[in-house]
């Protein structure tokens, strides 16, 4: 068991080795697949923030009446918009990177069978990727607080961390998929139907509390409620995430 473990160790200590030898190749992969998307389009880097901000205005418009009444502890007419932006702000990333990471091997089968490079860095191109994107969105949404007359102030702080726990989370998740994806091809539209689904079991577009008390646990036990929560408190509270779950995301994510 522990040859096993050190080799384990060992291979790790490889990988990251590996890439960091290739940290040009990775930061070259990550501005040409975003040069490739800003040159395709004409509103380019936009479309990072106009679909979110299109479902905030979606929800908003639809449930705003329904649920503002139910956000207690955020003192604002736009309580609702500003609780509905944190939610998202932990959802998109995490949707990206494990829709990004379940077709990654597929996607650079060619270049894997042209060109010798460690594999790993495949995945940390694909996290540079969703990190620009993710600090594009976030910064619309602070200057969209501000403009709301909502502050988070110094809570703001932890979102470094939160980003880097739900991205460990979703590529965990998203390699796994990834790798029985290229033997079983269903496997990326199962995972499309269940991501879907997922976000209705996270309380994105609506409060825990309206759920009966006897099955909140059961929307406790996904992992993304953890995020979800945090960001939250951390956003629309202007609060610091509960330890707790940040020890459970962080431990999960190692482990898968």
């Amino acid at each position: 068991m522990a040859g096993t473990v050190a080799t384990r160790n060992e291979a790790m200590i490889e990988l990251i080795k590996g890439a960091w030898r290739y940290r040009h190749f990775v930061l070259a992969a990550i501005a040409m697949d975003f040069r490739a998307r800003v040159a395709r389009s004409r509103l380019g880097i936009l479309w990072v923030i106009i679909s979110p901000l299109v479902q905030v205005a979606i929800f908003s418009l639809v449930l705003s009446s329904i649920m503002s009444q139910r956000l207690p502890g955020i003192d604002n007419r736009f309580s609702y918009s500003i609780y509905l932006m944190a939610g998202f702000l932990a959802w998109f990333p995490f949707v990206e990177i494990v829709t990004r990471c379940v077709t990654i091997f597929i996607d650079n089968a060619n270049p894997m069978k042209k060109i010798a490079f460690p594999r790993i860095v495949l995945p940390i191109v694909c996290f540079g990727t969703a990190a620009i994107n993710n600090v594009v969105f976030v910064a619309v949404v602070v200057v969209a607080y501000a403009l709301m007359g909502h502050y988070p102030g110094a809570a703001l702080l932890w979102y470094p961390l939160l980003f880097a726990l739900v991205s460990l989370l979703a590529l965990s998740i998203g390699l796994i998929c990834g790798v029985i994806n290229v033997f079983i091809r269903d496997v990326q539209q199962v995972v499309a139907l269940l991501l879907q689904l997922g976000f209705w079991t996270v309380p994105i577009v609506y409060m825990i509390d309206i759920i009966p008390e006897s099955y909140r646990y059961l929307l406790m036990l996904n992992p993304m409620e953890w995020a979800v929560d945090s960001y939250h408190r951390v956003f629309a509270y202007g609060q610091a995430p509960d330890p707790t779950a940040l020890g459970a995301l962080a431990a999960l994510a190692v482990v898968l």
